[in-house]
């Protein structure tokens, strides 16, 4: 349990020093500081506080590792895009294509779902309706234009020649090299010596 602690703990200070030499912006250092507390402090006290067998260090594992999923992920979205990250996984990992244009849609209509709201609400206000965040109306009138995107999207994947469950190949390729393969094997073995080093 110590050594998980430690490693956690590892982990999180390798990728805050990680994205500070990428030179992250401090109000996104601070966001990526203070937002998870809520969630670190919930777990914590659960485990702890509110527990019949209260164990500490249980407690302290399991609220770093809410930092530990919320710097790594920052690590991976500071210097790879969605395109890009959707694209390795389907080409390296072998994610189904489905799955990976899925991510893909979803990332891309997310602006045009935030545009039809705000028009959404700008009509309803010339009506002298003014529509809440909480308005069941509103989110009524957002599903029909998602739906309404959804069966525009599809059309045009199937106009470029997207078949499902058939092999796809690649305009842009996104391939592993020496140097991720190498810095990947580094990680996981300095990873595993920290839990053996502090057991």
């Amino acid at each position: 349990m110590k050594a998980s602690l430690i490693t956690n703990l590892i982990v999180i200070a390798c990728a805050f020093i990680f994205l500070l030499i990428k030179k992250i912006k401090i109000k996104d250092l601070l966001l990526l500081v203070f937002v998870p507390l809520i969630a670190a402090f919930t777990v914590f006290a659960t485990l702890y506080w509110f527990n019949d067998h209260p164990d500490h260090y249980y407690a302290w594992v399991l609220s770093s590792r809410i930092y530990v999923y919320v710097f790594t992920i920052a690590c991976v979205v500071k210097t790879t895009t969605a395109t890009e990250l959707a694209r390795s996984l389907e080409q390296n990992m072998h994610l189904p294509s489905k799955f990976a244009y899925g991510v893909l849609a979803a990332l891309n209509i997310i602006p045009r779902m935030k545009m039809a709201v705000k028009q959404i609400r700008t009509a309803g206000m010339m009506r002298g309706l003014y529509l809440s965040f909480w308005s069941p109306m509103l989110y009524f009138k957002a599903i029909l234009v998602a739906l309404s995107s959804a069966e525009n999207l599809a059309q045009g994947i199937e106009s470029h020649g997207y078949v499902e469950d058939q092999k796809r190949s690649a305009i842009i390729k996104i391939p592993l090299t020496k140097q991720d393969r190498g810095l990947f094997i580094f990680v996981l073995i300095v990873f595993n010596v920290c839990l053996f080093m502090f057991k």
